[in-house]
């Protein structure tokens, strides 16, 4: 998910379960990535729709990726996750205007750095397998977006 106004990019793993079956990105009800995104964006309420969170990427200059095209997984698990086929971010390069790219979890941080040599930053997981963070800890380290937003808190 991006467009040519894109500045800053997160990069995910690969779906979870529950986001192919919402057919979006984070969709799993107790992920706490929209949380997170509507805090530092001033966006209420929540968005709920994948129109309103394509709405609030957009409006905000983010892209959306994952670094993992395909792979074999267990469930949900990256601790799972083997035989990576990388996503070709080659169109991200091209078509917007990256300045800064975030890894969402160490996993996705590791997998990128096997593929690419451009700067990352490494945010903790949104995702609620990452429960020794509260989350208004995951706001203090996600606030490193905020150089990067449109809509600042």
């Amino acid at each position: 998910m991006f467009d040519e106004h894109s500045r800053v990019l997160i990069l995910g793993t690969f779906p979870s379960v529950k986001s192919r079956e919402f057919g979006f990105y984070y969709g799993h009800p107790q992920n706490r990535f929209w949380r997170l995104l509507a805090v530092l964006t001033k966006t209420e309420p929540l968005p709920a729709s994948i129109e309103a969170k394509k709405q609030l990427l957009l409006e905000n200059e983010i892209a959306l990726w994952d670094v993992v095209a395909s792979c074999e997984i267990r469930g949900s698990s990256d601790l799972s996750i083997g035989q990576v086929v990388p996503n070709d971010l080659s169109t991200l390069w091209e078509k917007t205007s990256l300045e800064k790219i975030f890894a969402n979890g160490d996993k996705a941080y590791r997998l990128y750095g096997r593929f690419w040599s451009d700067p990352i930053e490494r945010l903790p997981s949104t995702s609620p397998a990452n429960a020794s963070y509260s989350f208004s800890a995951l706001l203090e380290q996600w606030k490193a977006l905020l150089p990067y937003l449109r809509k600042v808190c």
